[in-house]
């Protein structure tokens, strides 16, 4: 099922190692991790079950500023969010939303749209080494 905005990249590892992973690469660029949920954990609070589901919160305060000052409203997408998770069939995924697809929908003008180019690409560099047992 494809979802707009939203990129899911099949992990090679777990979903807590998946997360480990890319919270490493995140701290080694120099980016801010704002908060790890673990959702499995809070489910197991009140008495439900949920498969390995975990969400780090992170980000550039630089670069999200210049997204927020051309539009305000990308605060509601900003900080960035990474969802590490297993799926019903064991899979695990790492699933991001793109930067182009929330400068797109806040209607950044071109030439503050043109900031969510470098931040997709470094994003998913990031992906990359988290999910891939060789890279």
């Amino acid at each position: 099922m494809a979802i707009s905005g939203l990129i899911a990249v099949q992990s090679s590892f777990g979903a807590r190692e998946t997360l480990d992973r890319f919270e490493a690469a995140i701290k080694a660029r120099g980016m801010t991790v704002f908060a790890r949920i673990d959702h499995a954990a809070g489910a197991s609070a009140v008495g439900l079950t949920l498969r390995p589901t975990d969400l780090l919160i992170f980000g550039n305060p630089k670069t999200g500023t210049a997204l927020m000052l051309a539009a305000q409203t990308s605060g509601i997408d900003l900080p960035l969010k990474a969802l590490a998770y297993q799926d019903d069939a064991g899979t695990t995924w790492l699933a991001y939303n793109d930067p182009k697809w929330i400068a797109d929908r806040h209607g950044l003008s071109v030439p503050a749209a043109a900031a969510a180019e470098p931040m997709a690409a470094a994003l998913s560099a990031l992906v990359k080494q988290a999910t891939q047992a060789d890279a």
